[in-house]
């Protein structure tokens, strides 16, 4: 299968962090939260797409633990940025003799990008607990990033999305 052949059959659509998705599951059941808004639905997941034409996944946090699944094509690189402000980058794809892993769990708080930096596309899975919401993700400014993060700004500035 080729990039369009997925966006087609999982009827994926462009995201506002960059790449593609679809929601595969939402669960009916919801919990309390202390968030905006109230409660969440317990458990959301989706099918996220990073294409050559749409190679980043712009820097990001949720409020949420994510785990995000490798499902085909190339492998994607991770940008994270930890609660000290540590920055450290992870392969996600199926070739563990060079060092990738098939999943990465991202916690909460987090700040994360991501870049297909080969390849047609990278195929995954992710799945959010307590589930997602708009109101939990925030995409990152440039002036803010660069301030909060000064020493790391020339690493994350590739992955901040230009308003």
């Amino acid at each position: 299968m080729n990039k369009q052949d997925w966006i087609t059959q999982l009827s994926l659509v462009e995201h506002i962090e960059g790449g593609y998705f679809s929601e595969s599951h939402r669960s009916a059941e919801q919990m309390p939260t202390k968030r905006e808004g109230g409660d969440r639905n317990i458990l959301t997941s989706i099918y996220y797409l990073l294409t050559d034409d749409r190679s980043v996944d712009h820097l990001h946090k949720n409020k949420s633990d994510i785990m995000h699944y490798f499902q085909a094509g190339s492998a994607i690189t991770y940008i994270l940025v930890d609660l000290e402000g540590k920055l450290s980058r992870v392969k996600l794809g199926l070739n563990l003799a060079h060092g990738e892993v098939p999943q990465l769990l991202v916690p909460g708080g987090y700040w994360k990008a991501a870049v297909l930096e080969a390849g047609e596309y990278g195929l995954l899975g992710e799945a959010v607990a307590p589930g997602f919401d708009y109101r939990d993700m925030e995409i990152a400014e440039a002036a803010n990033i660069q301030a909060q993060f000064p020493s790391l700004w020339n690493d994350l500035s590739p992955y901040v999305r230009i308003r």
